[in-house]
């Protein structure tokens, strides 16, 4: 008894979770504004290519660190 009641409740836990998920990705993508490289260049940043990353970033400035949209 006592180890379907434990398995009950991981059960409806992960299905709490698991319809939590999809609600905070959505909350997180649009809370956090897009850089773009005039917006980078406009903060006193440079646009540079990381190969490490495979990705464009900001360099400098208020967005420094920050990947390019």
């Amino acid at each position: 008894m006592c180890k379907r009641l434990l398995g009950f409740i991981a059960a409806l836990m992960l299905a709490v979770l698991g319809l939590m998920g999809p609600a905070a990705q959505a909350a997180v993508s649009v809370s956090v504004p897009a850089v773009d490289e005039p917006k980078c260049m406009k903060a006193k940043g440079t646009v540079e290519y990381e190969s490490a990353t495979g990705l464009w970033t900001c360099i400098g400035g208020t967005y420094d660190g920050e990947p390019i949209d």
